[in-house]
């Protein structure tokens, strides 16, 4: 679900802060980072010495308070709506300063981690090394996490020769979908910088000759229909996206194929199932991470 990471910039730089506790600090966390998704906005959840928990959201200009509230407000309620204080920081490189923060990320037999990780990363483990920048996908996100996990699951238990990763961002999903088959991977996304990104990224990690990285709008490329039927779809983005391509994804989609659907809050996951068992598709598994799930569904 292509969120955008902020660049680094030393420019002024704005942090929104709400004050709540625990699950509802996560939760006004996620509902900030799909709804400015597209406003470079970086988020923390963090508990204060006194104990008090706190959500920050950065953001390279001025966000709109009015806006944010709202978003808070219809989620989790106005009392909370009405801690959000916003403050200008100094000028400093702060993504990359938060970045030395990001600890690396398991799941199952991946690690994905930043390079300032990569002295720490066991070289046992299977590490896909990713710096947070302008495309989503650090590994830091539930559904990023939870799609890791899938293709590790579906790794123990399945080959697949033709794979689709719809939406790559920053392409660890391709990345690690490489790893685990050795099979061809076409990773597309909508965004030139993210299908930049994740051209650099599968570089990086040594699996640029199994991962085609196609800059395409969606299904319409016929750069994405030359290789179908696809085995393997993974669509890590959001619920009406999702349902729009309900019909060109089960089209590409080989009989018996699977499908990794994620970018999907809990409460939204039986209407993407139904917009796909409409068009054929069964429901495998169901995988809930911090209040999002992450559905496998097979093509009969």
């Amino acid at each position: 679900m292509p969120r955008r990471r902020p660049s680094r910039s030393t420019s002024t730089s704005y942090c929104a802060t709400f004050q709540a506790q625990g699950e509802a600090a996560w939760r006004i966390a996620d509902v900030i980072e799909a709804g400015f998704a597209v406003d470079n906005v970086a988020v923390a959840v963090f508990e204060t010495a006194s104990g008090e928990w706190r959500m920050q959201a950065h953001f390279a200009r001025r966000p709109d308070a009015a806006r944010l509230r709202a978003l808070v407000a219809a989620e989790l309620g106005e009392p909370l709506a009405r801690t959000l204080a916003i403050r200008a920081l100094a000028m400093r490189d702060w993504v990359g300063a938060s970045l030395a923060a990001l600890p690396p990320v398991a799941a199952g037999r991946f690690i994905v981690h930043g390079a300032h990780d990569r002295t720490r990363v066991a070289l046992a483990r299977n590490g896909i090394e990713i710096e947070a920048a302008l495309a989503f996908g650090t590994g830091h996100h539930a559904t990023t996490r939870a799609c890791l996990m899938a293709i590790d699951a579906l790794a123990k238990r399945a080959r697949f020769s033709r794979i689709l990763d719809l939406g790559t961002g920053s392409g660890v999903l391709a990345i690690a979908a490489a790893r685990a088959w050795r099979r061809p991977v076409v990773a597309s996304d909508i965004d030139l910088l993210a299908a930049r990104a994740a051209r650099a990224n599968a570089r990086h990690n040594k699996v640029s000759a199994y991962v085609n990285v196609v800059h395409a709008a969606v299904l319409n490329a016929q750069r994405l229909r030359a290789h179908a039927p696809y085995d393997l779809i993974f669509a890590n983005i959001l619920l009406d996206p999702l349902r729009r391509l309900a019909r060109p994804l089960a089209r590409v989609l080989a009989p018996g194929g699977r499908m990794v659907m994620s970018g999907l809050l809990t409460a939204q996951a039986n209407a993407a199932c139904a917009a796909y068992r409409a068009q054929g598709l069964v429901l495998d598994r169901r995988m809930p991470c911090e209040g999002w799930s992450t559905l496998i569904l097979r093509q009969r």
